[in-house]
């Protein structure tokens, strides 16, 4: 599927509009406008998000990424390039804000440009790594999982260990959808995939709200 833009909305094949405030498509109205949309620039589904996540009207709903403490290289290198494909397309990622996958995936979104919230177990924001850009301490311990997985539009594991595997789990009971990476947990219901890539065009739709 192709999108256009039209007055600076994104549109799709069939005319619908997306309302990037509310999130949701708004069907076509005009009936006569066909030939009019025929002729404006189509935008293939990456470069959609990277518009519309980049308008200022847009609200910009994270992506959640989590990750074991003490990852392996690969895990670490993957969770990096994840973070940097994801600011690059001017959406910004949820963590645990600290080391390990958290890190990575934080350092990669930084030196893109991107937006890092980093939902904290302790009491003190110094406590978040270097690169998050919005610490936040929660103050309530390991229940954050369920937070971060609350909040972000959809969660990509990178590896994993016990904190990976309950936040993968609270996500999947929230409805949301959980990739996985690298050695990511083993649950019914994460979609393992094999590279960065293949979990970036799996988010594509849930960015743009199609499904």
């Amino acid at each position: 599927m192709n999108f256009r833009v039209d007055d600076g909305c994104l549109i799709d094949e069939s005319g619908a509009r997306l309302d990037e405030r509310h999130w949701r498509w708004n069907p076509k109205v005009v009936a006569d406008c066909d030939d009019r949309i025929e002729h404006l620039p189509q935008l293939a589904p990456l470069d959609a998000v990277q518009y519309v996540y980049g308008r200022p009207t847009a609200r910009r709903l994270p992506i959640g990424v989590i990750g074991p403490n003490e990852p392996t290289k690969d895990m670490c290198e993957a969770a990096e390039k994840l973070g940097r494909a994801l600011a690059k397309l001017n959406v910004p990622i949820l963590c645990g804000g600290r080391g390990g996958v958290m890190e990575a995936a934080s350092r990669g979104a930084y030196e893109e440009g991107g937006q890092i919230l980093g939902f904290l177990r302790g009491d003190d924001w110094r406590d978040a790594n270097d690169y998050v850009t919005f610490p936040l301490a929660t103050g309530i311990g390991h229940a954050r999982n369920a937070i971060i997985a609350q909040s972000s539009l959809a969660l990509v594991a990178v590896g994993g260990q016990y904190g990976t595997h309950s936040e993968a789990a609270f996500g999947l009971n929230f409805g949301k959808q959980v990739f996985g990476l690298c050695q990511a947990p083993d649950i019914d219901g994460v979609q393992h995939l094999e590279t960065v890539e293949s979990a970036i065009n799996a988010l594509v739709p849930i960015l743009l709200h199609l499904r």
